[in-house]
């Protein structure tokens, strides 16, 4: 029925528009992605030329992106009944599924020959291992099936620093494991947050998301565990060499901060705190990267 009413409304409207696929992109997404690959190109010893280091963000935005459209394209029955995603180009209608998965695949290999032709093979071995991970582990595996879900599927979206490092040393070295630990521990409370306050959505759709299928006792108390472990990781970069006592200062306040968020949802009887969480979320781990790309370039330059 839902594929019938989506070629009526493509028909009636002439076809997706260039914004449609753009929004197949996810470019919210992407952007933090993007972030987090650029800190590790200007954090990664040695150099690279700038124009190379264009390419390579840009490939890793084209990975992303092109991940964010086969997702789309497997999630269409789910995204059609969610409140958030309903909207998208493909459970609306605006754009057909065999168009998406064309455009994601396409742009897929696109991104991983342009990198390691460009750039090097180590950093397109990385970007095809985590569009891999991000389609086939978390997005047809994982997904539907555990509320470890976004633990495990999460390492997809800590790949994009080792790529970046990985583009300027060729290599993957403790600094960049450090930097993927630091996105892989902040995604569970991240997601977490976002899943309590559209427990809802992931209930209709049938998504087993930890506070679907554990409740939201036990999920608010995991997510001040992960917060607290996050303060020792975060910390780390000043201890490897790729940071210095700013960014140390700065990781423990905002860490507090994240603990003292997630103490509040754990003690909250409503929505509100684990909606400020979320957002304090992403405004934690943009500072965190931040700072660092910061120190680098104007206390070390491009080392």
């Amino acid at each position: 029925m839902t594929d019938v009413t989506n070629e009526l409304t493509l028909n009636q409207t002439g076809g997706a528009s260039a914004g449609d696929f753009i929004e197949l992109l996810k470019p919210r997404v992407m952007s933090l992605v993007v972030f987090t690959g650029l800190a590790g190109i200007v954090l990664a010893p040695g150099h690279i030329h700038p124009f190379l280091a264009v390419v390579a963000v840009l490939c890793i935005a084209v990975g992303a992106g092109a991940s964010g459209a086969i997702n789309m394209w497997y999630d269409r029955d789910i995204d059609a009944v969610m409140a958030r995603t309903i909207k998208r180009p493909i459970p609306s209608g605006r754009v057909e599924p065999s168009e998406a998965l064309g455009f994601g695949v396409t742009l897929s290999v696109l991104s991983v020959v342009v990198m390691g032709l460009a750039v090097n093979w180590a950093a397109a071995s990385l970007l095809a291992l985590t569009i891999g991970f991000y389609v086939f582990v978390y997005t047809m595996w994982l997904k539907r099936r555990t509320p470890q879900n976004i633990v495990i599927g999460g390492a997809a979206g800590a790949f994009p620093p080792m790529i970046g490092w990985a583009a300027v040393t060729g290599s993957v070295d403790l600094p960049s494991i450090l930097l993927f630990l630091l996105i892989f521990l902040w995604t569970p409370p991240h997601f977490w947050a976002l899943a309590l306050f559209r427990n809802g959505d992931y209930t209709r759709a049938g998504v087993p998301m930890m506070p679907v299928v554990a409740g939201e006792g036990p999920t608010k108390r995991q997510m001040l565990a992960y917060t607290l472990i996050l303060l020792p990781v975060a910390a780390a970069p000043s201890f490897v060499g790729i940071a210095g006592p700013a960014y140390l200062a700065v990781s423990a306040i905002l860490g507090l901060m994240f603990v003292g968020h997630a103490v509040r949802v754990l003690r909250a009887t409503d929505d509100k705190p684990a909606k400020k969480m979320f957002g304090f979320s992403i405004l934690y781990l943009f500072l965190l990267f931040a700072v660092l790309m910061a120190e680098r370039l104007i206390l070390g330059g491009w080392a």
